[in-house]
């Protein structure tokens, strides 16, 4: 993981649209409730759970209020089940061999995956600690459900390639490869510079795949047929600790892999960047493709519809709240752990029909 000792990393916010859980390299979750009153400028601390022991990272919600799974950082590679109710561990998923480094809810069950840096994708479910499904691969791979439970995704980075399973099937061969491909950057670099995939988010409707990278690009892409639509750009890639650091030749993951987040209609992107401001994509109007699939062609180039003056070092983590027109952000400062955004959809009122509010905390209250 790259960043600071204090480096907060925003995860994700409860299906109820009023709890953030957040981790950070202090090895523990915090939780951030908002109050129902005051959703847009206020959120307070409510719980912080320890985890000193084994460390925390990539937490997220499971389909209970009160229960989340996260990836250990410290003495092994197990998946830990943590009630929050009472600060207990429920289930302890073990068989990787190395660093989780993606981790992904069922939004229909109880199970769930992960991928690690020991080449494998497993299939869990929170009722057995024993794994129901193992894929090998050539490489670190990321994994991604879409919005039914139905199909699921894995990246393989360093091959470029994205393979989308029937969840049913999991054990043939995937129904359909992407490849992941961008001719404009030969115009930038020869040999073009490699894609380094960190997240995946299918659109709502199943049919668009966001593909988050590391570099100064963003990919969207047709989920169906595997053409690649569109890039978005714009932002400052996450790759590197510091604007004043170089690029290396070898693409590398940044710190979080949250970087990039569609809005729950589907219609927009929001993401962070290197220089702290947050870009707002609009993607309504990609337009589609048939037959096949042609990599020289180049995908349709996207700019952001706006952008705001976000963090003071480089916004990390994008979330938007599935349930309410807010988002919130993770910087690298604990003393600036969250910025609460509201996105009003206000038609007509400027020409992307968005107004967007900012309330940033510059300081630690004396009860946070």
């Amino acid at each position: 993981m790259i960043g600071g000792t204090n480096l907060l990393l925003l995860q994700r916010m409860r299906h109820s649209g009023y709890t953030i859980a957040s981790s950070g390299s202090k090895l523990q979750n915090q939780l951030f409730a908002l109050p129902k009153v005051q959703l847009i400028v206020v959120f307070r601390l409510t719980k912080t759970l320890h985890s000193k022991k084994y460390g925390v990272d990539l937490p997220r919600f499971t389909h209970k209020n009160t229960a989340i799974i996260y990836a250990s950082t410290k003495e092994d590679d197990t998946v830990r089940y943590h009630s929050l109710h009472d600060n207990k561990y429920l289930q302890y998923f073990r068989g990787h061999s190395q660093r989780v480094i993606s981790l992904e809810m069922s939004p229909v069950d109880d199970g769930f995956m992960s991928g690690s840096m020991d080449k494998t994708v497993r299939l869990w479910d929170l009722r057995s600690p024993q794994c129901r499904g193992l894929l090998s691969l050539p490489a670190p791979s990321l994994v991604a459900y879409d919005a039914t439970g139905v199909v699921f995704a894995i990246a393989v980075n360093h091959y470029g390639r994205i393979l989308m399973y029937d969840h049913a099937n999991f054990d043939k061969a995937p129904f359909l490869t992407i490849t992941l491909e961008d001719p404009t950057l030969a115009r930038v670099s020869f040999p073009p510079r490699a894609i380094y995939m960190t997240s995946m988010a299918f659109s709502s409707s199943g049919k668009y795949l966001l593909v988050g990278c590391s570099g100064d690009a963003h990919y969207i892409v047709d989920a169906f047929e595997g053409h690649v639509l569109a890039k978005l750009e714009g932002h400052i890639g996450l790759e590197r600790r510091r604007l004043d650091t170089p690029i290396n030749i070898e693409p590398q993951r940044g710190c979080s892999g949250e970087e990039v987040s569609w809005t729950p209609d589907s219609k927009y992107v929001v993401g962070g960047g290197l220089d702290g401001r947050i870009c707002v994509w609009d993607v309504q109007n990609i337009p589609s493709r048939e037959g096949p699939i042609d990599l020289e062609l180049s995908p349709m180039r996207i700019q952001p519809l706006a952008k705001t003056d976000g963090h003071p070092g480089p916004a990390r983590c994008v979330r938007f709240n599935p349930r309410l027109t807010m988002m919130a952000t993770a910087g690298a400062e604990l003393v600036c752990p969250l910025r609460i955004v509201q996105v009003a959809l206000l038609t007509g009122s400027r020409p992307f029909g968005f107004q967007i509010r900012l309330r940033m905390q510059t300081k630690l209250p004396k009860n946070f």
